[in-house]
């Protein structure tokens, strides 16, 4: 059997372009005991992938030079030599940017049986899956929000922030969101249930979004989910009440390597902030719980979520570039053949 997969040709000098990747055929290679094959349906695509390219320090390795792109897929079951998984089960995996994958299934956390009774599986991608038990763990563990409070999460209409703020709402806090554009700020306020948002575009420069920031959060900002970085981020913390919490979960505004420099880290200190980097990965602990109350969420229609599909493997190059321009709006997602 032969499958399609892209590799990582090159590594960005700079930007990432279309031509550091390369689609190929492979050939699918025979079971071992103890392994399945799958069948990818659906391939996530998520900003973190961009640091996998570069040969830098991180807290994973870089993706080799002519290996296959890291990234979370669900898909089926089509051949299996581990009793606990049969063919037609519906499963997630980090099944990467292919067709199809041979998995040790014996290894622990390497794929996963899914429901797709009440939940669609590609949601388990999103709102059900990493992006979600993201959103989750940053606001529920690291933030730990107390009803009356003030949340920001800038990339609001994005997989992970759209549910830090319907979370945050659930319990009881203020959410202000931040997003690029007026149809991505109505979506936040109309379909996610914000209570502000902020769109970025439209204030440029410190002053502006400060003076935004701060009709929209009259109280001051106690907790903030952060995925951008840069100017956002520094005039978020200008804003901070004395005690908050910054949960930093990504730092897009910098992935090409610009400079992101906070002009005043003396607040750090003068608000005693609490300021943790986390890594979803690491928590695994506490993905039950989150999984549960998201599954719950999606499953009984409370907890919305909007995804950007591309139509093929050959097309994530060019997805995965506009994700990281913000041309997504909600899940990106490659839909395989």
């Amino acid at each position: 059997m032969k499958h399609q997969r892209i590799v990582l040709a090159s590594r960005p000098a700079a930007e990432a372009t279309a031509q550091n990747f390369r689609l190929e055929t492979a050939e699918t290679p025979p079971l071992a005991e103890g392994q399945v094959l799958v069948r990818n349906r659906w391939l996530s695509l998520d900003p973190y992938m961009r640091m996998r390219m570069n040969d830098v320090k991180s807290y994973a390795p870089p993706v080799a030079v002519g290996a296959v792109m890291v990234g979370g897929t669900a898909g089926e079951v089509v051949e299996s030599r581990h009793a606990d998984f049969r063919a037609g089960d519906t499963v997630v995996a980090q099944g990467g940017w292919q067709e199809a994958v041979v998995l040790d299934a014996a290894q622990k956390g390497v794929v996963r049986k899914v429901d797709t009774s009440r939940v669609p599986l590609s949601a388990y991608l999103g709102a059900v899956g990493m992006p979600g038990v993201t959103a989750w763990v940053g606001l529920v563990h690291f933030i730990e929000p107390k009803a009356g409070e003030t949340i920001v999460v800038d990339a609001a209409s994005g997989a992970v922030g759209g549910i830090v703020g319907q979370l945050a709402k659930a319990r009881g806090c203020r959410a202000v969101g931040m997003a690029g554009g007026p149809d991505k700020c109505a979506y936040v306020k109309e379909q996610l249930g914000f209570d502000e948002c902020i769109d970025y575009k439209a204030h440029r420069d410190f002053k502006s979004l400060a003076a935004a920031l701060d009709a929209a959060a009259p109280n001051g900002v106690d907790g903030l989910f952060e995925n951008v970085g840069g100017l956002l981020l520094d005039v978020t913390l200008s804003r901070m009440n004395a005690f908050g919490r910054v949960a930093l979960c990504g730092m897009i505004a910098g992935y090409d390597g610009q400079p992101m420099p906070i002009t005043n880290p003396r607040l750090l200190l003068t608000q005693r902030l609490r300021l943790q980097g986390f890594i979803v990965s690491e928590h695994m602990h506490l993905w039950p719980q989150a999984l549960q109350e998201l599954g719950e969420g999606v499953a009984a229609g409370r907890l919305k979520y909007r995804e950007t599909v591309a139509d093929g493997l050959a097309a994530a190059p060019e997805a995965f570039l506009g994700l990281l321009k913000g041309r997504n709006f909600g899940k990106q997602l490659v839909k395989l053949s």
